[in-house]
């Protein structure tokens, strides 16, 4: 089979192994692949675990009700056991309309999950994208011995940033190609502004997305910097999204009379999501640790809202090391309230950022992304064409080093 054959029409089988019940940036990643797939000419099928009242995108398939488990800090939503391991064989027999996948996609294959029983199970050249940043990750201990002959059957592996690779090698050995998560940069520039969101010179507004209750995701560095901002700017206004009631009614009553300043939107959907980030005057990410990427960054500079964020390893290589964004010391609210105050009373430096950010993003978006993913198709289906169709090992050495994202 020729590249272009290859290239021309491909069925490729992605598996997600976190729940679509309460969605996050890996599953909203596996989405937007398979849309871009798709898009590209391809035919797509995503499994991932989903209870069966779930609205979920044409293109995936439910295997199941998923449990919460805590994992990386979060709370990750998973399935295990024989039943799914059952319909995950049944999912990879199907294939697309009866047709064998000529590829598996699995997200991260470590997790005891749909990827992990996959991996196990599949006879397809298999790709797997690894999401997690850890600089010690007990859970990635615990499984390798699960899945440490499986692994021999991942012909090329994929990790989402620096961070990412480096939890890899750390933990499994060997190395991965370096690629981004991916935006649909044009969606977010496009967005059009909502006139409650937008800020005045007088009220600027401020905006943070994420979930309430978990403590890694920074939102009680937020509040601690909050006051100080006030004292000073006086009409500003802070636009909270996200999920999590508890975390609201202690923000509430942390902040007391100051309260007033802070909105709650709760949970948002995409389409507000792009138009809050192209309201805000300054998106604030201040996340404390757990980050291997940072993909909301990346939609707040595509819809024009100039970053601040934690000064994390990943963040900052998001942020070009501070170029296309402002970082403050992680943790740290007063240096998160003196770095907010500082863009807010120069105007020239927040221009600044936003026009080097509209041209950095553009490496993110997913018209990039997705032929950064087929390339490493191509290169895993031309190694399992070579040799007969046994793939063992990756195919690293027959990536360009901008592909690999080596140093």
């Amino acid at each position: 089979m020729s590249p272009a054959r290859r290239r021309g029409h491909l069925r490729v089988g992605i598996v997600c192994p976190y729940s679509f019940d309460a969605p996050g940036g890996v599953q909203f990643h596996v989405r937007d692949l398979a849309e871009a797939l798709q898009a590209a000419g391809h035919e797509v099928s995503v499994l991932a675990p989903s209870s069966d009242d779930t609205e979920l995108p044409d293109v995936v398939t439910a295997a199941g009700r998923a449990v919460p488990v805590p994992y990386n800090g979060s709370v990750a939503r998973l399935t295990f056991g024989p039943v799914t391991a059952n319909r995950v064989r049944r999912w990879l027999e199907g294939g697309i309309d009866g047709r064998p996948f000529d590829i598996v996609h699995l997200h991260e294959p470590m997790v005891p999950s749909l990827s992990m029983l996959a991996l196990w199970q599949a006879t397809q050249p298999v790709v797997a994208t690894f999401h997690t940043s850890q600089t010690r990750s007990r859970a990635l201990q615990v499984a390798y011995p699960l899945v440490r002959q499986s692994l021999e059957k991942i012909a090329a592996r994929i990790a989402v940033s620096e961070d990412a690779r480096r939890t890899l090698v750390d933990h499994l050995g060997g190395d991965a190609v370096v690629i981004p998560n991916g935006v649909y940069a044009d969606v977010f520039a496009s967005s059009p502004r909502r006139p409650e969101w937008t800020g005045t010179p007088e009220a600027p507004t401020v905006a943070f997305l994420g979930r309430l209750d978990e403590p890694r995701k920074g939102l009680d560095v937020l509040v601690g910097a909050v006051p100080a901002i006030l004292d000073r700017v006086p009409g500003a206004r802070f636009l909270v999204a996200g999920r999590g009631n508890g975390a609201v009614a202690e923000t509430r009553q942390r902040l007391g009379d100051r309260a007033a300043s802070v909105e709650f939107l709760g949970g948002v959907s995409d389409a507000d999501k792009a138009a809050l980030l192209a309201s805000a005057d300054l998106y604030v990410a201040p996340q404390t640790g757990g980050e291997s990427f940072g993909i909301v960054l990346v939609e707040a500079m595509s819809a024009g809202s100039v970053v601040v964020a934690s000064d994390l390893g990943a963040f900052q290589r998001v942020l070009d090391d501070g170029a296309a964004g402002a970082l403050f010391r992680n943790g740290d609210p007063a240096d998160l309230a003196a770095t907010v105050l500082d863009l807010l009373a120069d105007p020239a430096r927040r221009d600044a950022y936003r026009a080097h950010a509209a041209r950095w993003v553009q490496r993110f978006d997913w018209s990039v992304v997705t032929e950064q993913v087929l390339a490493v198709y191509d290169m895993t289906l031309a190694a399992d064409h070579a040799i007969g169709g046994d793939v063992v090992g990756r195919v690293m050495g027959l990536f360009p080093r901008r592909v690999r994202g080596d140093a």
